[in-house]
């Protein structure tokens, strides 16, 4: 004798229910395994051993500016172009341009920090790791004339692992000079400039604008500088001390003024705002 087959289905309440992707994640620095949703309301910082995460420019805006307000004018509609023609660098921009939703790695525009009125500029690493290339000089650049027009601090916030985009040759070296002249034309209008340093600021970024500002405000644990460690270690063949080019090692040696937590910073900038600006 044959039996029939019947298929029964658990009521919805006993049905098997599927873990949502990205639950959890697991810290980059100590390893431990963390609720995304508790990491998202702390800032992106882990709560084990205070790394922070490295979170894009959206996050960023959201964080420091009153109810993430930003304005953005003429020059969002920059868009980073492929003059020398160098080899899959048109396809990797359309590429990034597609997934970030952004023109270029830099963006600037109008905002408040606690009702003071700034202009911010600010780079995501998403996008070709935060490097500097002709849009990001202009931005910077037109981020400065408005500053100086509207008489309001100016305010940085960088993240950039390749300083000069090397695919757009000497015109991406040439942003170094520019976003350096853009800084002298605020303190020769006495404008405030505050930088904020994130994990990395490296090369070109560091070694002109970025490090330029009247206080360098850093998150813990970023590496900040020109070359990086081991670079640096194969080329005088020494060992190099714990912890150097990070935020806390700059701070002993006078190269920054401030670290600060990611949940601090506007607290941080508003002060200062309110007795320089």
């Amino acid at each position: 004798m044959f039996f029939q087959r019947k298929e029964t289905k658990l009521p919805q309440t006993e049905q098997k229910r599927e873990t949502p992707d990205n639950l959890w994640i697991k810290c980059e620095n100590c390893s431990e395994i963390l609720y995304r949703k508790h990491i998202e309301k702390n800032y992106w910082i882990c709560p084990n051993c205070n790394y922070h995460f490295r979170i894009n420019s959206d996050l960023y805006l959201n964080y420091i500016l009153d109810g993430g307000g930003f304005i953005e004018e003429y020059v969002y509609n920059l868009e980073t172009k492929d003059f020398l023609n160098f080899p899959g660098y048109a396809e990797k921009l359309k590429e990034l341009k597609e997934k970030t939703k952004l023109n270029d790695a830099s963006r600037v525009g109008y905002g408040k920090i606690d009702n003071f009125d700034v202009i911010f500029f600010i780079t995501d690493f998403r996008f070709l790791a935060g490097s500097m290339g002709a849009v990001l000089g202009e931005k910077f650049f037109y981020g400065v004339l408005k500053s100086i027009e509207k008489k309001i601090p100016y305010i940085a916030l960088t993240s950039s692992g390749g300083g000069a985009r090397m695919h757009e040759g000497i015109i991406s070296l040439m942003q170094m000079a520019k976003t350096t002249l853009a800084v002298i034309e605020l303190r020769k209008n006495s404008i405030l400039y505050i930088n904020i340093l994130t994990d990395p600021t490296m090369g070109g970024v560091m070694a002109s604008f970025a490090a330029l500002g009247d206080i360098l405000i850093a998150e813990p644990g970023a590496l900040l500088g020109f070359a990086g460690p081991r670079v640096i270690e194969q080329t005088i063949k020494e060992k190099l001390p714990e912890g150097f080019q990070r935020s806390e090692f700059l701070l002993k040696k006078g190269q920054v003024d401030l670290v600060v937590p990611r949940n601090e910073l506007k607290t941080t900038i508003s002060k200062i705002l309110r007795l320089l600006s």
